[in-house]
């Protein structure tokens, strides 16, 4: 029980001051560091004014970036198989499975700076996608 507190008090040491920054700093909305003036502005987020658009983030593009989350939280076994697992749930994605598996496939050599660990990882998703993007970095 003692260690189990200790680590909720070492968690919340490193969270609790970050959390404590970002809502003070959202909260806060203009800090008049000056006298006001008539040439001050005030710089706000707003759909209205603004000169672009947030574009709509592709199916595919959405699911890379949370696999290569994914292998740099876990493994990149990890990740292909949740690869595996959207390609066969959703067949859209699968032209876009091999670019996604070379794309794990430099990251893991990223990740472990040795092509023969990252290789160690390799399967037959999307053929040999992993693997190739392993030796590209090599």
């Amino acid at each position: 029980m003692n260690q189990a507190a200790r680590r909720i008090g070492r968690t919340l040491a490193l969270v609790l001051p970050v959390v404590l920054v970002l809502s003070g700093t959202l909260a806060v909305t203009r800090v008049p560091w000056a006298a006001p003036t008539a040439e001050s502005q005030v710089l706000t987020a707003s759909s209205d004014t603004a000169s672009t658009q947030a574009k709509a983030r592709a199916p595919h593009e959405v699911l890379r970036d949370r696999l290569l989350g994914e292998l740099q939280e876990k493994n990149p076994g990890v990740a292909l198989t949740d690869l595996q697992v959207a390609t066969n749930g959703r067949p859209s994605l699968a032209q876009h499975c091999a670019e996604i598996a070379r794309a794990l496939g430099r990251a893991a050599v990223a990740k472990y700076h040795s092509v023969k660990q990252a290789q160690a990882y390799a399967r037959p998703v999307c053929d040999t996608a992993f693997a190739s993007g392993v030796v590209q970095d090599h």
